[in-house]
């Protein structure tokens, strides 16, 4: 589980509404990884995934 506590000094807080469909579907991601990660932590991994396949996909153009 993530730790609790100050958040790192070189991040900003994104704050953002979801609708309980896509919270729900966040939610059942999250139980089926291994670590049980936080909310947070679920979008913080799709987006770096997501960011990574943007990078890829820049090269191939």
């Amino acid at each position: 589980m993530a730790r609790t506590g100050r958040p790192k000094t070189d991040t900003s807080p994104v704050n953002i509404r979801m609708d309980r469909e896509m919270i729900r579907a966040i939610d059942d991601y999250r139980r089926q990884q291994e670590d049980l990660p936080t909310r947070p932590e679920v979008v913080r991994r799709v987006m770096m995934e997501w960011l990574e396949k943007q990078k890829e996909n820049v090269g191939e153009e």
